[in-house]
């Protein structure tokens, strides 16, 4: 039992060793309330999500933040209203909810080319290894360091290679006298309440992109990884309408959208955790019981981020995000066809670039889709030509 509620205690640690940091720059327009709040809404709900469904299936479910969510809303966030962000959390969980309430999960993303979708997460996280080796200048014993150790633990401890670059980072930053403030004395968040507003620009600048990247970025390799471990229940139904329903009901506190956890998800789940796949159930229980604790104390725990070196911070969130890039670009450029589509997608989506207030990642699916159609089109066209 002891190993099980290690496993789970890692996994959410790890959660907040790297993805925490997304946030914490996703947040940077926002009030110090606001954002402890958001970090209490996200922990207290993966923690309960987690604890019931790990509970109900015996199965180890670990529920987190969306990741690439969180990337996507670091441009999104400082030109809307917070309001207006809260809108379109709830208009993008509840199409994850439709989804996954009809049962449509599978049909609905095999529908969509992978190779669009994937290179659309690519092009956003982009952004993130730009700006690690762009820290370089600044601090580059301090972001090689964290470089050697990531790369290095990719290879010895791949579960492990995000908290070793942490240990290092916050070592290096420690020994070069980089840390500013202080975390003050320990005390429980009162979450903060934001009327939602809607917005049809909001809608498919922010809820269309975050629901594609739910479904397809972390529901799809999620339930992979739980199949791959030997689980076949529970469905998808159940996990993705609780995450779903979850999610809306705190989206006012800030939560832009809970999702079954895919890498972290592999610590609870081998027989490191449990040596009876039946009881490995208990590492996702002490996975939400430490979310639970996490997020009653998010006030301290974004005082503690405050404390980090923008250049420590763009360091750690490009390399927590290093291996969804590099295994998106793959999935995007793997096959010849399709692959102008593709890197369109790619381009568009990680230009930045707003048109009718629109972002990138908005017009990287659409032009991308366009041209994956417009190819096939033509292709069919061709192949019916020649017979």
């Amino acid at each position: 039992m002891i190993p099980a509620v290690l496993a789970g205690i890692i996994a959410t640690t790890i959660s907040y060793a790297g993805p925490l940091v997304i946030v914490f720059q996703a947040s940077a327009s926002l009030e110090p309330a606001l954002v402890a709040s958001w970090i209490w809404a996200i922990s207290i709900g993966s923690g309960v999500l987690g604890i019931v469904l790990s509970y109900r299936w015996k199965v180890p479910v670990v529920i987190a933040w969306s990741a690439p969510g969180s990337a996507l809303l670091v441009t999104m966030l400082p030109g809307v209203d917070f309001g207006t962000a809260v809108g379109a959390y709830i208009v993008a969980n509840l199409a994850v909810l439709a989804v996954g309430a009809s049962g449509a999960f599978d049909k609905v993303v095999t529908r969509l080319p992978a190779s669009i979708t994937a290179a659309m997460l690519a092009g956003i996280l982009f952004r993130f290894l730009v700006d690690m080796v762009g820290a370089l200048p600044a601090t580059p014993l301090t972001v090689l360091a964290m470089m050697a150790a990531f790369f290095a633990g990719r290879i010895l401890a791949p579960r492990y290679a995000i908290v070793a670059v942490l240990i290092v980072g916050t070592a290096m930053t420690a020994l070069a006298g980089g840390f500013t403030g202080s975390i003050g004395t320990p005390h429980l968040t009162i979450p903060v309440w934001t009327t939602p507003r809607f917005d049809w620009a909001a809608t498919a600048n922010i809820a269309l992109p975050l629901a594609v990247v739910a479904l397809t970025g972390q529901f799809l390799p999620g339930m992979a990884v739980l199949r791959n471990a030997g689980y076949d229940h529970p469905p998808a139904r159940p996990i993705l309408s609780a995450s779903a329903v979850t999610s809306m009901v705190l989206a006012p506190f800030g939560c832009h959208g809970l999702n079954l956890a895919a890498f972290t998800a592999a610590i609870c789940l081998g027989p490191d955790a449990h040596p009876d796949p039946a009881r490995r159930y208990i590492a996702g229980i002490a996975g939400g019981v430490a979310y639970l604790v996490f997020g009653a104390f998010a006030a301290t725990v974004l005082a503690l981020f405050a404390t980090l070196p923008t250049t420590l911070v763009a360091a750690l969130a490009g390399l927590a995000l290093f291996p969804v890039v590099a295994s998106s670009l793959a999935g995007a450029l793997r096959a010849e066809r399709g692959r102008d589509g593709a890197l369109v997608t790619f381009a568009v989506s990680a230009s930045g670039v707003t048109f009718a207030g629109l972002g990138s990642a908005f017009w990287g699916l659409t032009i991308g889709l366009f041209v994956h159609a417009l190819q096939a089109l033509a292709l069919r066209r061709n192949q019916a030509g020649t017979t």
